[in-house]
């Protein structure tokens, strides 16, 4: 792990939530992701997974406007990434109908990569001035284009879409038209999917 002197951001406290931290990589900032603390566990091999998957969309992404630069993989179970100043969306950073545009644009545009980000929250989501970076992408999915009509995978862009216009209820108190909602209305199938995921992931973070 870097020597330098480090800051901590926020420290990982469910299951395979890394510790993540600001430092310095040469001369410039850094974010880390450290998921050090599963070594010589049985959930190392999970965290390095989590790793490797969201450096892979971060090179992916390289020079992409709207995701922070890959730096490296520190001993395969950190990440280091480019610091993006100012804050997440719904915080301090300034947020106006413009920079929902700009997210939504965001999310239309790693869609069309083959990209589905699939944790979208306004703690991932970071405003410096002009520019709306997404982050975490240790939950991403890219898919090749022949498989991108798929109806879970159809599902999934529009649950990412749907985030988008959460984040801006939540932020701003104004909820959608009609004709969005009933766009973005989750099917039937798709919601009890989703509750049957919640029960689960609910059941292993309380072991």
């Amino acid at each position: 792990m870097p020597t330098r002197p480090r800051r901590l951001l926020k420290r990982g406290e469910r299951l395979l939530e890394p510790d993540v931290y600001l430092t310095r990589v040469g001369d410039a900032p850094a974010v880390v992701k450290d998921y050090g603390r599963y070594r010589r566990t049985p959930l190392a091999p999970l965290a390095r997974v989590l790793v490797r998957r969201e450096a892979r969309h971060l090179r992916r992404l390289r020079g992409w406007t709207h995701a922070p630069m890959l730096v490296g993989v520190v001993g395969g179970l950190a990440l280091a990434m480019e610091f993006v100043p100012g804050g997440p969306l719904g915080g301090e950073a300034a947020a106006n109908d413009e920079t929902f545009r700009r997210l939504r644009g965001a999310v239309a545009q790693l869609h069309a990569s083959g990209i589905t980000h699939n944790d979208l929250h306004p703690a991932n989501v970071i405003v410096d001035g002009e520019r709306v970076v997404l982050i975490d992408f240790a939950s991403a999915l890219r898919t090749p284009r022949w498989l991108r009509n798929l109806p879970v995978l159809r599902e999934l862009r529009r649950s990412d879409l749907a985030n988008t216009y959460r984040i801006e209820r939540r932020v701003t108190g104004r909820t959608p038209g009609a004709r969005v909602a009933a766009t973005l209305a989750a099917p039937r199938w798709s919601t009890a999917l989703r509750d049957t995921w919640k029960r689960f992931y609910r059941g292993l973070r309380g072991r």
